[in-house]
């Protein structure tokens, strides 16, 4: 457990600053008896502090359960802790202006510390108020047993006392929401950091772990990822919601164009994405891998599908779409196929070009069907045929020719797609 005393955040922040109070009010001769009695218990109290911290901490082990454990851990510190915080308390109650600052000091510097420790913040506050208390009950006990018939006088001051705990209570919840705030964040960065380095593929072997625990995902698994871009923050926060429903164990990761789905399917199923999503929300799934390290590969291969998106929206699972896949990885390559395969109906007017272009890939949907793709293309199966002849006198191929037919449909899938 780190030591109040010797935390840097709590030197570098100092308590917030709270309203001075006012002009201090007129005191009756009743109310100076009053302070008289107070400042005698206190003094009384301040003589025997070690016996009120050892009282203080006897109540918190019993009653409150996230101490008893800072109780066994380090019991040195915690009385320490204590022995301090009731110092300050029990001074400000004979000179309140003199002490204020330093007594708000202690407050903030335990808040800091506890948060850092992460002992909940009810159970922080529940010990100042046992603290206060207890205080309280000192007093009264003091006094009774000294002069009994003062006792009524505390009355009188009981308002200030239950102030000043009010007042270090508000201290203490401050720091410790500006501690729990700062960790917090450098939680979530560095979530977002080991999930940027999986998705690269640049985390060590090393990392592993560590990643598996900030992302609660197991180490081990199968994994896909998704992409999801576009349609707005609407797209993506509807795909994130219908891709949970059936993944339940992902983490997402946002960069600037693209939302990143890191998948855990337990039967190595690809994820359905239906679900709502804004038009023009494009989403690309790669394949299943094995473990964490594999990930920066499932990303690379879930970019490649999102890339065969159509602009209007769509989803493309890669495992669907593995020729278009290769086209795209190897535009260069994709470039010379083209112009050898393409390239000889250069020569013809642009017009009918593009017929006899339309027509082999309508022929290559329809498996080959010359009557079917007569039928999407309004004319007669013989004007397909006598199309595709054309095609095979201008460029020297032959359709019959497996391998040629493998090189005319990938160069015009290079045709319809952008290229990286």
């Amino acid at each position: 457990m780190h030591r109040a005393s010797g935390t840097p955040t709590a030197l570098r922040h100092a308590p917030r600053a709270v309203p001075r109070p006012g002009p201090p009010r007129t005191r009756s001769p009743i109310d100076a008896e009053a302070v008289v009695v107070l400042h005698r218990a206190a003094r009384a109290l301040l003589a025997d502090l070690a016996g009120l911290t050892d009282r203080l901490l006897t109540v918190l082990e019993d009653r409150e359960p996230a101490y008893r454990s800072a109780l066994r851990t380090d019991p040195h510190h915690t009385w320490r802790e204590a022995h301090r915080s009731l110092r300050h308390s029990v001074s400000s109650l004979i000179d309140p202006r003199g002490t204020r600052e330093a007594a708000r000091r202690c407050s903030w510097k335990i808040g800091v510390a506890r948060a850092e420790q992460g002992l909940p913040l009810d159970a922080l506050l529940h010990a100042f108020r046992l603290g206060g208390s207890l205080v309280w009950q000192g007093l009264v006990e003091e006094t009774a047993r000294t002069a009994p018939e003062d006792v009524r006088l505390l009355v009188h001051v009981a308002a200030d006392v239950w102030n000043f705990v009010d007042e270090h209570c508000t201290v203490v919840a401050d720091a410790y929401r500006q501690v729990e705030r700062r960790m917090m964040w450098r939680r979530e960065n560095q979530v977002r950091l080991l999930a940027a380095a999986l998705l690269d593929g640049t985390s060590r072997i090393a990392d592993l772990p560590e990643a598996a625990e900030a992302l609660q995902l197991p180490e081990q698994g199968r994994y896909v990822v998704v992409a999801v871009a576009g349609g707005g923050p609407a797209g993506p926060a509807g795909l994130r919601a219908a891709l949970l429903e059936r993944s339940p164990s992902a983490h997402w990761h946002t960069e600037t164009d693209v939302d990143y789905g890191i998948l855990l399917t337990e039967d190595g199923e690809l994820p359905d994405p239906v679900g709502p999503s804004a038009p023009g929300t494009r989403v690309g799934i790669g394949n299943v891998v094995r473990g964490l390290a594999a990930v920066g590969e499932a990303r690379a291969q879930a970019d490649l599908a999102l890339s065969l998106c159509p602009a209007e929206g769509g989803t493309v699972r890669l495992a669907e779409h593995l020729p278009a896949a290769m086209v795209v990885s190897a535009p260069e390559l994709a470039a010379s196929l083209t112009e050898r395969v393409l390239g000889p109906l250069a020569g013809i007017e642009p017009a009918d070009a593009e017929v006899l272009v339309e027509t082999l890939a309508t022929w290559l949907a329809c498996d080959g069907s010359a009557q079917r793709a007569g039928e999407r293309l309004y004319c007669h199966r013989n004007t397909v045929l006598n199309r595709l002849r054309r095609y095979e006198q201008l460029t020297g191929r032959s359709l019959a020719r497996p391998s040629d037919v493998v090189e005319i449909s990938l160069a015009l899938t290079a045709r319809r797609l952008p290229l990286l």
